[in-house]
């Protein structure tokens, strides 16, 4: 039986998504991680994880045969196994949501379709889909993610692609989305002793790309302020401490209700512990 006084485990680990959490609002990153309180199914992060799934069972088809139609075909079967795997995606299309079902699942064929006007897949063989990647410091702390795609030349260069179902940000706002992926540059570095040449973000929802080349002293760069973040996370953790940061993406937050920065109360924080990777169940 299982000890409901028992802390719960939290992770010394640190994803580009948690990553942003913490630097967007602290209070965000708590909720998430340490509280664990569940998010309504939001069909556009949905949708991009439907798309995400065709494109890497895709890519296991054989060459000629990675076609928008064999994409096409592969989506309703992705959906299926999609929705039994998380039943609370059935509440999406439930009689009281304004959205349509089959509309949805047309924008994902628009979005696929998109896709291929970007990119052959047919005169690809990436090396990696979906891969999980890791590593971990002295201190115990890790860096981990799952790359969309990661490509190897015949020279041993390294692409680093990740797809987004989204429409490219404006330029104020690139650096965000760049830093997601110097951190998974880094992780690759860390692993495999090789500098990614190329990275690389396909944007499905104007169909625009955005392509940046990392350098070692940029990695380095992206090391220090991982270190420094996983840092303030810990003396959040010690003092209990995790302040809300109200900004323009509060609209989009699942927590309002709990937020004090909208009159609401914040659960009393769970009894946890942080452990190392290696140690979590």
């Amino acid at each position: 039986m299982e000890d409901t006084d028992a802390p719960r485990t939290v992770r010394r680990s640190l994803s580009p998504s948690r990553a942003g959490d913490f630097q967007t609002c602290p209070l965000l990153y708590r909720f998430r991680t340490i509280d664990k309180l569940p998010e309504p199914a939001d069909p556009v992060m949905v949708r991009g994880t439907l798309v995400h799934a065709v494109l890497e069972d895709l890519f296991g088809e054989p060459a000629p045969g990675r076609t928008l139609d064999r994409a096409v075909e592969l989506l309703p079967a992705e959906w299926e196994a999609l929705r039994v795997a998380e039943p609370r995606l059935a509440e999406l299309f439930s009689a009281d949501q304004v959205v349509d079902e089959t509309a949805w699942l047309a924008s994902c064929v628009d979005l696929l379709g998109r896709y291929f006007g970007m990119e052959d897949p047919r005169y690809l063989e990436p090396s990696a889909r979906e891969e999980r990647v890791s590593y971990r410091l002295d201190s115990g702390v890790a860096f981990a993610g799952i790359v969309d795609r990661i490509d190897i030349a015949p020279d041993g260069r390294i692409r680093v692609v990740d797809y987004k179902t989204g429409r490219s940000p404006d330029p104020r706002f690139e650096d965000k989305a760049i830093f997601q992926m110097r951190f998974y540059a880094l992780v690759i570095w860390r692993t495999r002793g090789v500098l990614p040449t190329l990275l690389q973000l396909m944007y499905f929802g104007d169909g625009s790309i955005l392509t940046y080349e990392p350098d070692e002293q940029e990695l380095l760069a992206t090391e220090r302020k991982l270190i420094a973040l996983w840092s303030a996370i810990e003396r959040a953790v010690e003092v209990r401490d995790f302040p809300p940061r109200k900004s323009g993406l509060c609209a989009w937050c699942a927590h309002q209700a709990l937020c004090p920065e909208f009159g609401g109360t914040p659960p009393e924080m769970p009894v946890f512990e942080l452990v190392d990777v290696s140690q979590a169940s």
